[in-house]
C-alpha cells in the first residue's frame, strides 16, 4: 500500500493542476473535465476508430461467431413489437445501468450516425469518456458499441454478452416474446457503458423513438436530424406522422436540438417540446451553418452555435448535409455543457476545430479507392439519395459516374433511382448477401423504367458488379475523370467496403 501512495498523490496533484488551469470556465464543468482527463491518462490514449475486422485469434473468432449466431436466432431488426416493456424489464434486473451516466439521444431519418459520431468526437476532445451506440453496422456487429471513439474489442463484446446472458434468459422466460436482436444489443451497450464507466453516452435510435428499445434512457439532450419518408409501414405515411413517433425521445425538461424539418414534422416536435417543458434550439434560428467552402478532403465551415460563432472549422466529410450535421452536433454538445441555458460562453474554438478535423464516418461519402475513384454512401431512401447526389456533384465533378446499387426489400427504390438518374451515366444493379436484399432482377425492372435499358447492367453478385462498374469507369481513359458510387443500402456498402479494402 505504501508503495502506491506517491503515485496516487501524483494523480491528485495533477487533478488540482488541471482544475487550476480552468479558472476562467464554469467550476463544476472544470472539475468534471479534470476528473475525466486524469482517468483517461491512466487508461491511455484512444486507439482511433477503425472499422473492425474478424478477430485474428481463432478462439476469439469462434466465440464471437457463437454470440452472433445466438443473436441472429432472435427477432431481427425489421420484426418489431411496439413496446419497451421487455427492455425495461431487462434494465430493471440489470440494476438500471442506463441511468449511470447522462445521455444525448439522437433520432431522425437521415444523418443520425454521422451526427452521433461528430457529437462523440466533440465530447472526446473535451476530455470526456464516451460511449456511442449506433446502428446498423457497416462490417462488424461490434461497431455498434464504441468506447472513447473506438469500437469495443471482440473480447469485450463477448464478455459483455456473457455477463448479461443469464438476465436475458430470465426476462425471456417471463415475457410473451423473447427479447429481440436489437433489444439485446441495446442492453449490452448500456451495460458496457456503465462498466467502463463513461461520462456521457451518445445513443442513436434504431427506428422511430417512442417505442424504440433505446428509449429507456432519460436523454438530457434530444437530437432530431432531418425527418423524411422511410419505414412508412411502421412509422406513418407523412413526415408529421413519423415525427409523432420520433418525438418520443423528448423527455421532461430536456433540451431539443432540431435540424431543419418539414413544416408538419416541425409542428409536431415543437408541440411535444411544449408538453414536456423542453427547451428547443432550431437550425437556422438559434444555430446553423454561417458559411462553407469546398476544401481538399472535405469542407471549411463557419458555424454559429448556441454560444457564438466558430470560424475556420475543417470537416473532412463531403456534402452540404454533413455541414448541417456538424452544426446540429455542435449545438447538442453546447447544450450538454449548459451553453444557452446556464451561460452563453462558447466552447474553446481550437478544441472544436480539433474535434471536427478528426471525424470519420465509414460508408458515408467515403472514398475507398482512386483511379478510378470509388465512393461509398449508404443512402437508402429518396431524401438520402438526393443529398448524396448533390454532394457527389459538388465535391467531385466526375465527367462520368457509374452507379452500383443494391437495395433492401420494402424501400422506395424508384425514388432512389430518380434522385440518381441525373448524375449516373450508367447503373449496375446487384444484390447483397442479406436475406432482406431485393433481387437484382427485380431491381433491374425498376431501373430500366427510370434509366432506360441502355443504361442498366445486371450483375447478381456484388463482386461482379463492382468489377463491371470499375471497368466501365476505366473505359474513359486514364485522365477522363470517371468515378463509381456504391449505394442503396448500408449492407451493400459494408460488403463493398470489405471487398474493395481487401483488393
Amino acid at each position: 500500500m505504501s508503495e502506491q501512495q506517491p503515485e496516487s498523490a501524483d494523480r491528485f496533484d495533477e487533478f488540482d493542476e488541471i482544475v487550476a488551469e480552468e479558472t476562467d470556465r464554469d467550476p463544476d464543468l472544470a472539475v468534471i473535465e479534470a476528473g475525466s482527463r486524469t482517468l483517461r491518462a491512466q487508461a491511455g490514449p484512444p486507439q482511433g476508430d477503425p472499422v473492425p475486422t474478424r478477430p485474428e485469434d481463432p478462439e476469439v473468432d469462434r466465440a464471437l461467431r457463437e454470440v452472433e449466431q445466438e443473436l441472429a436466432g432472435r427477432w431481427g431488426e425489421t420484426k418489431l413489437d411496439p413496446s419497451v416493456s421487455r427492455i425495461a424489464a431487462l434494465m430493471d434486473v440489470l440494476g438500471e445501468p442506463q441511468r449511470a451516466y447522462p445521455s444525448i439521444h439522437v433520432t431522425g431519418t437521415n444523418g443520425k450516425t454521422s451526427t452521433a459520431r461528430m457529437i462523440e468526437a466533440l465530447l472526446n476532445a473535451f476530455e470526456l469518456r464516451t460511449g456511442r451506440y449506433t446502428s446498423p453496422h457497416v462490417q462488424s456487429v461490434t461497431e455498434r458499441i464504441s468506447l472513447d471513439g473506438a469500437p469495443i474489442t471482440a473480447e469485450r463484446f463477448i464478455e459483455t454478452y456473457q455477463d448479461i446472458k443469464p438476465y436475458i434468459e430470465l426476462v425471456d422466460a417471463k415475457e410473451d416474446f423473447r427479447l429481440s436482436f436489437f433489444e439485446v444489443l441495446t442492453a449490452m451497450a448500456y451495460a458496457a457503458f456503465a462498466d467502463a464507466p463513461v461520462d456521457a453516452a451518445v445513443v442513436e435510435v434504431g427506428m422511430g423513438g417512442t417505442w424504440d428499445a433505446t428509449n429507456v434512457i432519460d436523454g438530457s439532450v434530444a437530437v432530431v436530424t432531418p425527418i423524411s419518408l422511410d419505414h412508412t409501414d411502421r412509422l406513418g405515411g407523412t413526415p408529421g406522422e413519423i415525427a409523432q413517433e420520433k418525438g418520443g425521445v423528448i423527455k421532461q425538461g430536456a433540451t431539443v436540438i432540431l435540424a431543419q424539418q418539414p413544416v408538419d414534422a416541425a409542428q409536431v416536435l415543437l408541440k411535444k417540446a411544449v408538453e414536456v417543458d423542453a427547451t428547443v434550439a432550431r437550425a437556422g434560428m438559434e444555430f446553423g451553418v454561417v458559411g462553407r467552402e469546398i476544401a481538399v478532403g472535405g469542407q471549411q465551415l463557419t458555424l454559429r452555435g448556441l454560444g457564438g460563432e466558430y470560424e475556420d472549422v475543417f470537416l473532412p466529410l463531403y456534402g452540404e448535409h454533413m455541414a448541417h450535421n456538424a452544426a446540429v452536433a455542435l449545438a447538442a454538445v453546447e447544450a450538454f455543457f449548459g451553453i444557452g441555458a446556464e451561460h452563453a460562453r462558447p466552447l474553446d474554438v481550437d478544441t472544436v476545430r480539433k474535434a471536427f478535423a478528426s471525424v470519420t464516418s465509414p460508408g458515408r461519402m467515403e472514398v475507398v479507392r482512386r483511379s478510378p475513384t470509388v465512393v461509398l454512401d449508404a443512402a437508402h431512401n429518396p431524401a438520402g439519395a438526393q443529398v448524396t447526389a448533390a454532394a457527389i456533384t459538388e465535391a467531385f465533378g466526375f465527367s462520368r459516374l457509374i452507379g452500383v446499387v443494391g437495395a433492401s426489400d420494402g424501400k422506395d427504390v424508384r425514388g432512389v433511382f430518380e434522385a440518381f438518374e441525373p448524375i449516373f451515366a450508367e447503373v449496375v444493379v446487384t444484390a447483397n448477401t442479406s436475406h432482406r436484399a431485393m433481387s437484382a432482377d427485380e431491381l433491374a425492372a425498376i431501373a430500366v423504367e427510370v434509366f432506360g435499358p441502355d443504361r442498366v447492367q445486371v450483375e447478381p453478385r456484388l463482386d461482379d458488379a463492382l468489377e463491371a462498374a470499375i471497368t466501365l469507369a476505366e473505359e474513359e481513359a486514364e485522365y477522363g475523370g470517371a468515378g463509381v458510387l456504391v449505394t442503396g443500402s448500408v449492407i451493400t456498402v459494408g460488403e463493398a467496403r470489405l471487398l474493395l479494402k481487401r483488393s
